[in-house]
Order: C-alpha cells, then structure tokens, then sequence
C-alpha cells in the first residue's frame, strides 16, 4: 500500500518515534520515517533518528535496496536540519541509486553551500558518462536530480558543465537541465524548452515540464500551462508555483498585471 493511501490518523506523533526508534518491524519503521518527513516533524529527536536510519541494514529489497534508507534520506530534506547533510553526503556512496536520488534531491531542498562539490564531482565525466545502468531500468546516477539540486543550490559555475545535458537521450534530464540553467542564469531561452515540453505526445513528460516551468517561476509559460494536455489538479499545482515565485521577488505591494493573469487562469480551471 501507498504511503498517501494510509490514513494520517493512523499514527500518533508518539508512535511514530516509537515505530522508527524500534528495529523489529520494518515495515512499521519505513512507514515512519515517511510520515514524520510527510508532516515535517522537526525535533531534535527526529532528526537524529533519521540520520541514524540512512544507516540501516535490516530492510532490504529484493533487488538489493535499502527502502528505510531512502524514506529517512526523503524525510530529511523537509525538516531544514543542517545536521542531516553529513550523513546525506555518506549516501552518495550508497550502492542503491534509489537511496542516492533522495539524497541528492534533500541536499538541494537543505541548501547547504557545501554540498555543491560533492555534487558536481557526480557529473564527472559529462554526457558521455551518463548511460543506462545495465541491467537496470535507469542511469548510472539519478541525473534529473542531481541537477535540479545543482539549480537549487545556486551553482552558477555549474552552469557551462549543465549545458551539455540538454542533448541528453532522455527526456527528463534535458528538463532537468533547462529547470536548472533557468535558475542559475534567468535566460529565457531555458524557459522555452520547458513550455515547448507541453506539447510533447507523453503525459508522464508534460506533468515533468509542468511541475518544472512551476519551480522555476517562469511566469511567461502561465498561458502554455492553462492550455497543456493534463490534469487540472497539476496545472493549478504549477501555475500557484508560478505565482508563489513571482510574488517572492516582486518589488511592489501592489500584483501586477502577470501575477493576476496567473490567477485568472487558476479560476478557469477550477
């Protein structure tokens, strides 16, 4: 069963510690570690239970994976505990590309300058690096993410070793790396690729550029995001991602004519 289809009343604050704290029920303890990041719990005594938890060796995967480690490693980057970046950088060792991925992904959301070094050393290599892992349904690195976190955490001079992904063969990291290079560079063009992404014939991949053109505010696409191909519910995700950003950074009091044509289309789609 999904974490989302568990009903939040089935813990209390007090069973959840307990649940992560005991070592007998793993399933008990992955589903912790999710619901303390899920509701952003952030004690002390959660934090430190969490980092001890990107330690585990008790739950295990068929296929090799460490589930706990990657709900801890998740839940970490919602609690804005710059404790957790140490272990987080441990994981980037971790042999489960799964564990890495919600490692890199808390590392961008915590914001910590010092982790842009051990990020960009995992793009060593460039594109020609970035191949399928064999036998695997996926990459050699979680490339989308490590990017995206490259964008979050301002990494400008990251920028010209970015530019290359966007030739990437998958979809997703060439995304990626116009979200990011959005970010650390605020060229239009970058903005472009990701509302040109709407049009594409694969929902799973509009629902990628709509969540990304969201992130990154880029209030241009706001028209592109009314009209794509996908749910109401995510594009209204988007568009109020959109508006959150713009008004972040508006000078003025006062919405301007962009921040209300944003808001006009979120009332279309309700």
């Amino acid at each position: 069963m999904e974490e989302s289809q568990i009903s939040a009343k089935s813990l209390t604050l007090e069973e959840a510690i307990a649940n992560l704290r005991q070592t007998q029920d793993p399933d008990l303890r992955y589903y912790a570690a999710w619901w303390l990041g899920r509701f952003q719990v952030k004690q002390p005594e959660v934090v430190d239970l969490l980092i001890s938890a990107l330690a585990d060796e008790d739950n295990r995967s068929p296929d090799g994976g460490y589930p706990l480690r990657r709900n801890a490693a998740r839940a970490l980057g919602k609690l804005s505990d710059l404790r957790a970046v140490p272990a987080l950088l441990d994981c980037l060792q971790c042999d489960d590309y799964y564990v890495r991925g919600a490692a890199i992904e808390s590392l961008g959301e915590l914001g910590d300058d010092r982790t842009i070094d051990p990020l960009l050393r995992l793009l060593a290599g460039g594109v020609d690096a970035a191949t399928m892992m064999p036998g695997k349904p996926h990459l050699v690195q979680p490339y989308d993410l490590l990017i995206e976190a490259l964008g979050s955490l301002g990494a400008t001079d990251a920028a010209s070793e970015i530019e290359p992904f966007l030739q990437h063969f998958a979809e997703k990291v060439q995304y990626a790396a116009a979200r990011s290079l959005y970010q650390l560079t605020g060229k239009a063009q970058y903005g472009e690729i990701l509302v040109q992404a709407l049009d594409g014939p694969d929902l799973q991949l509009r629902r990628a550029a709509l969540m990304d053109i969201g992130a990154v505010g880029y209030m241009p696409g706001a028209e592109a995001i009314a009209n794509t191909l996908a749910e109401n519910s995510l594009k209204l995700i988007s568009l109020k991602g959109l508006l959150e950003n713009h008004l972040a950074k508006a000078d003025s009091q006062h919405l301007s004519d962009e921040a209300i044509y944003a808001m006009d289309l979120m009332d279309s789609l309700l």
